[in-house]
């Protein structure tokens, strides 16, 4: 097992992660499919397994979980498997004014999106490196170059998602092993419905993209080796613009919109 190709896909039962997985399982990728929804992830895999005659493994979890995720990285360990790829797509939001939010949803966002996403590419890069190959990607946001209220933990993650990823993929150089950070703007995806929000696809030109040609783009980054990949023209803008932007302007104006 240890001499094919393997890649990890964390939240791959929907959205980015899913279309990440197809896209991999296309190219001869034999994959470990992780997310908590089993029955999703054993249909996706029989999906795979069935068009591109892959191998795929199930792990079904809430890598919230401290404990989860260790559990995930043993079960690698004992199918003595090593990682080409690495997507760290889990993660999920939450809508609303910090002060009447939610403590223990935003603390298993904290430990979702900054701390299972840490430990993972810790492993993993490890490993990588040893090797000499692969290729992480860390599935940031367009949310990650400004803060957010109303989404003000949510934000945060990225942007510790975003600088954590650049600056690794800075130690790592000339080692054969690379880190692109995702950044998509609003997407298509079940995310909405979790972070408790409207879906913003009235409120955008064209409405929202799909996940797979997200997902599309963040492969092609991902085999280039960028460092930071921003889905749309209109994001590279937006990430751009807030650069020069006075802070307390840029609270503002990200405030309305959410309203």
């Amino acid at each position: 097992m240890s001499k094919t190709i393997w890649a990890l896909v964390t939240g791959a039962s929907s959205g980015i992660g899913l279309e990440f997985a197809k896209i991999l399982g296309s190219h001869g990728v034999n994959l470990v499919l992780s997310a908590r929804s089993k029955e999703e992830l054993v249909t996706l895999a029989h999906h795979l397994t069935t068009t591109y005659h892959t191998e795929n493994l199930v792990f079904a979890g809430d890598l919230s979980q401290q404990s989860v995720a260790e559990e995930l990285v043993k079960y690698l360990e004992k199918q003595k498997m090593s990682l080409a790829y690495l997507v760290n797509n889990a993660g999920f939001g939450d809508f609303g004014y910090f002060t009447e939010t939610k403590w223990e949803k935003e603390e298993k966002m904290l430990d979702l999106n900054i701390k299972t996403l840490t430990y993972l590419t810790k492993i993993y890069a490890t490993q990588m490196k040893k090797l000499g190959h692969g290729r992480i990607v860390n599935v940031a946001s367009g949310a990650a170059f400004q803060p957010g209220p109303l989404m003000a933990v949510y934000f945060a993650t990225k942007a510790y998602v975003l600088h954590f990823s650049e600056a690794v993929a800075e130690e790592l150089a000339g080692t054969g092993v690379t880190i692109t950070a995702l950044c998509p703007g609003p997407t298509e995806s079940n995310f909405w419905e979790a972070a408790n929000k409207p879906s913003m696809i009235h409120f955008l030109p064209g409405g929202m993209p799909s996940a797979a040609k997200v997902a599309q783009y963040g492969y092609e980054a991902m085999m280039r080796g960028d460092r930071v990949a921003i889905y749309g023209l209109v994001n590279r803008l937006a990430a751009f613009a807030v650069r020069f932007a006075p802070r307390q302007f840029v609270t503002k104006v990200i405030m309305s919109g959410q309203k």
